[in-house]
C-alpha cells in the first residue's frame, strides 16, 4: 500500500489541528479572555475542567481517523519480544500514573479548583522530588515510551506516534517559557541540574513541566 493511500497524512493533519487548538486553549491569553468574559472567580474554578473536557472531546476525531483509515502493518514483534514490549508499555503506564499523582491528580483534572479558595489554579512551586528528580517531564517520557515500544507498527500507528511526539516536543518549548515566567530563577536552576526527558542526558532544549504541581518536602 502506498503511503498516500493510507491514513498517514490525514492522521498527521488531524493531530496538527488538535495541537493548535489545544495550545491556544492552554495559553495565558485564553485564560485571561475567559476571566474577562465569565468573571475571574468563575473562570478560575471551571477553566481547567473545561480545558480537559474539550481536549478529550476534540481528540475523538483523531482516534476516529486513525481507526477507519486504510492501514498496512510495517512490523510486528514475535514471541517473546512482543511480551517484553507489552511489559515495557505497562510499566510506562504505571510510571505515568505515579508521576500524575505527584503533580496532584485532582488539580490536573480541574476538580481541586472547584472547591479551593478563589478557584486557585496556579501553584506556588513545582515538584522536584521522586520521578521529577530524574527528568523534568516524566509524564511525557513515559508517554513516549508507551508510544514507541509497541510490538506492532503500521503506517497509521507510525503517523500517530510521530504526530504525538512532535506535539509534545513543540508544546514543551512554549510550556517551559511559561514556567520560567512563573517560577523564575528557581525553575532555571532546576533546568540546569535535571534532564529534559531522558535520565542522565542533558540536552540544551526548552520544554515542559506540568504546571499544577506542589513541591515535595
Amino acid at each position: 500500500m502506498a503511503i498516500n493511500q493510507s491514513g498517514f497524512f490525514p492522521i498527521l493533519f488531524s493531530l496538527a489541528i488538535y495541537g493548535i487548538l489545544h495550545s491556544l486553549l492552554a495559553s495565558h491569553q485564553a485564560k485571561r479572555m475567559a476571566e474577562k468574559i465569565l468573571g475571574e472567580n468563575f473562570a478560575r474554578r471551571w477553566y481547567r475542567l473545561f480545558f480537559n473536557l474539550v481536549a478529550l472531546l476534540t481528540f475523538i476525531p483523531v482516534f476516529w481517523v486513525t481507526a477507519v483509515s486504510p492501514d498496512e502493518t510495517l512490523w510486528q514483534a514475535n514471541s517473546p519480544w512482543n511480551l517484553l514490549l507489552r511489559s515495557i508499555q505497562m510499566l510506562a503506564l504505571v510510571g505515568m500514573g505515579y508521576a500524575l499523582l505527584q503533580t496532584g491528580s485532582l488539580s490536573f483534572l480541574g476538580l481541586r479548583q472547584l472547591v479551593s479558595v478563589g478557584g486557585r489554579d496556579e501553584p506556588e512551586s513545582f515538584v522536584t522530588g521522586g520521578l521529577y528528580r530524574l527528568v523534568r517531564h516524566p509524564i511525557y517520557t513515559f508517554g513516549l515510551v508507551f508510544l514507541w515500544f509497541s510490538p506492532t507498527l503500521s503506517l497509521n500507528s507510525l503517523a500517530f506516534a510521530l504526530g504525538i511526539t512532535a506535539y509534545i516536543l513543540i508544546g514543551v518549548v512554549f510550556e517551559e517559557r511559561k514556567l520560567e515566567k512563573e517560577f523564575g530563577g528557581a525553575y532555571r536552576e532546576y533546568k540546569q541540574k535535571t534532564p529534559v526527558l531522558i535520565p542522565g542526558v542533558m540536552i540544551p532544549f526548552s520544554e515542559t513541566v506540568p504546571v499544577n504541581r506542589r513541591e515535595d518536602r
